[in-house]
This record gives C-alpha cells, structure tokens and sequence, in this order.
C-alpha cells in the first residue's frame, strides 16, 4: 500500500512539473510577443513617412479648439493596443483629429470610441463601457484595436500612397496576431483595405460586396499544411455622420458584436 502511494506522489510531482514547465514556457511565450508587439509600435510612433500627415499634426496641435484649449495633443503616429493573445481584431479607419490624435489612443476621447468601447463592454471585451483618456484604466480583453492608418488625415481622408506606408504596420500586426479568428474592418475603406492586406499575406479572396452585418470565412493554407482560418464580418464606421443620421443604430452595431460572440463561442 505504501509502495503504490509512493508512485501516486511520484506521478503527482512529475505531473506538477511538467504543468509548472508548461506555465512557464507559456509566460516566457507571451513576455516575446508582448515585446515584438511593444517593439512594433515603438517603429509607429517614431514613423514620419508621411511629410503632409506630420505638418497636419503640428497645425491640430497649435490650433486647439476651445473646448480642449490648453491641452497637451499627443499630435504623433497612433500605436494600436489591446489583448496580444485577442482572437478579435477591430480594424478603424484612421485617428480623430480631436480624439485620439489628442489624447493618444485609438478612439479615445472622440464620440465613435463612445458607440465602439460602449459595445466592447456590453459584450465583454472591455473592462468599462467608455475611455476619455490613455490613463484611465481602460483595458481590453480577447480583443486588439488597429488602424488602416495611423495619423489623423486632414478632412478625415488619407492619401492612397499615405494608406501604402501605414500597411507594413498592419501586416506585421497580422503575423505577431496568431490567435485572432474575427476581424472587424470599421466601414468600407477599412474593409477594402483589411482584404487587400490579407490578400498580400496569401489569403485567397474573390471579389466581396459590402454591406452592414457580412459574415466572410476566410481560409490560407499556412506553413506545413495548417490552415488558418479567420472570419470577415462587416459593419458601418461608427462615426458621428452614421450615428447621427440614423444609418447605424445602437441595435445594428451591438448586433456585430452579438455575431462576433457567436463564432468566438462556435470555435472560431
């Protein structure tokens, strides 16, 4: 009896071990691609490949609306944020001059981060429904924000070779993100141009419409035969000319993230 005891507390030890070893293998994993991804936005932030975007910057900063009259703008490239080990990703458009061109973070500040980060919490990938500020605790979880472009465009719209020079940020993102299965492109362009990136990373990709409320799988045949697959689902920008005149509803954008749980809880 004591003999078979002692193996039971020998099997127990060596199964500890190897869960402690597993655990640490884990944290040593996820301590490298929190600092790939750290290195990754360190390069965004230092960016200025773009000479129209970095004049802008300046001129938002030395003309500060009342409201924010005194202000310290951030008025630099916007690095992305989030959960490194997100199974989503929330692709915008590009920062606002007064959000988070402002304050530093993407949709941060500005009423379409308001719609975004209030459904991100309502369904449980945000740690409080609003965020005003970078310091402000804000955190999300399984989910990753990125941008089509990372500097706020004079009239919200940035140049096509502007787009070009922000996508190696984007592919990047694309390759360190191994876990995401839902991408979320904010609006047409964002969508346009989150399927000519996965495209250029081997997706094969016909010709997709968009509309509001798309479900997209997408598969690529990776290295050694593993096939990756992510799912496309569409929505309207939440910006304020779309909420305001009724194009996007609360309904209509809560119901993306309704979907969103749906594939997450179905395996991806």
């Amino acid at each position: 009896m004591e003999e078979g005891c002692g193996y039971i507390d020998l099997g127990l030890q060596i199964s500890g071990l190897i869960f402690s070893i597993f655990l640490l293998l884990n944290e040593m994993s996820m301590n490298d691609l929190t600092r790939k991804l750290g290195e990754l936005q360190e390069k965004v932030i230092q960016c200025n490949q773009c000479p129209r975007l970095v004049t802008y910057l300046q001129e938002i900063s030395s003309h500060q609306p009342r409201r924010y009259r005194g202000e310290v703008y951030w008025s630099k490239p916007l690095p992305s944020f989030g959960d490194p080990n997100a199974r989503v990703l929330i692709v915008g458009l590009a920062p606002a001059a007064q959000g988070g061109n402002r304050t530093g973070r993407m949709f941060t500040g500005d009423r379409s981060g308001e719609w975004l980060f209030n459904a991100l919490y309502r369904f449980g990938f945000a740690n409080q429904p609003n965020s005003l500020r970078k310091d402000d605790g804000f955190k999300l979880s399984d989910c990753y924000i990125t941008a089509t472009i990372r500097c706020a465009p004079p009239q919200n719209k940035p140049l096509p070779e502007e787009i070009e020079n922000c996508r190696t940020y984007f592919l990047k993102e694309l390759d360190l993100l191994e876990k995401v299965k839902v991408i979320i492109p904010l609006g047409q362009i964002a969508f346009m141009q989150t399927l000519k990136s996965l495209r250029l990373k081997g997706f094969d990709i016909p010709s997709l419409p968009f509309s509001h409320g798309k479900l997209y799988p997408l598969s690529l045949r990776a290295q050694h035969s593993e096939l990756r697959t992510v799912t496309l689902i569409t929505t309207y920008h939440p910006s304020q000319q779309n909420t305001q005149t009724g194009r996007l509803t609360r309904a209509m954008f809560h119901q993306i993230f309704k979907k969103v749980r749906g594939k997450l809880e179905d395996g991806g």
